[in-house]
């Protein structure tokens, strides 16, 4: 019980510091509300349950250095610039209308895919739960079992908070004036840390 203490604590802290995954389900409960932003949570949730049954499998993709992971993070880089750069292009243009019927049902879907490319194209991601699972290494398979349906449950419940409280019309209405600058600001950091990525490929 006290192993599974540490590592819910570990992951929940972990889960607190705002990346891709947050500007994204923060873009898209302005843009549309919070429930075709739950499709984004739900990508994101599965995309963290891979890589939680890949580092307790042992899979090399999640050791940094091998040439599976490097092209993880390749990808992760420029997916981060493409989603940077279209927070920039389109800040100040959210309409803030909740789509309903067929558009709703599209929009859901196509924030599943986003959801559940920026968490599989995270390599930090992949660092954090091979670290959590070194951690689990010598566990039976029913505790792991636990760990990675709470790790699941967790991030999915995280992210429905998030796009709960950042979607809600009063505090949309209250920052309208503000968010074409917090989007631009989001498109920024999400660039940055993409040239980041790319500057460790590069000279790291």
């Amino acid at each position: 019980m006290q192993q599974f203490l540490i590592i819910a604590l570990a992951h929940f802290l972990a889960l607190l510091s705002p990346g891709p995954d947050f500007f994204l389900v923060a873009r898209s409960s302005i843009n549309s509300g919070w429930r075709i932003a739950s499709g984004a949570c739900l990508g994101i949730a599965l995309a963290n349950g891979a890589f939680i049954v890949m580092a307790f499998t042992g899979l090399s993709v999640l050791q940094e250095g091998t040439f599976l992971f490097m092209v993880l993070q390749l990808a992760g880089a420029s997916y981060l610039l493409y989603i940077g750069v279209l927070f920039l292009r389109h800040a100040g243009q959210t309409s803030m209308s909740a789509a309903t019927g067929k558009q709703a049902v599209q929009g859901w879907w196509h924030g599943l895919g986003m959801g559940l490319l920026s968490g599989l194209l995270n390599p930090k991601n992949a660092l954090f739960y091979a670290s959590l699972a070194s951690m689990v290494v010598s566990a039976s398979a029913g505790w792991k079992a636990a760990y990675a349906l709470w790790m699941f449950s967790i991030v999915l419940l995280w992210d429905l908070l998030v796009a709960l409280a950042i979607g809600n019309p009063r505090v949309l209405r209250r920052f309208a004036r503000s968010l074409g600058w917090l989007e631009r600001a989001s498109g920024l950091m999400l660039v940055l840390l993409a040239a980041a990525l790319l500057f460790h490929l590069a000279w790291g």
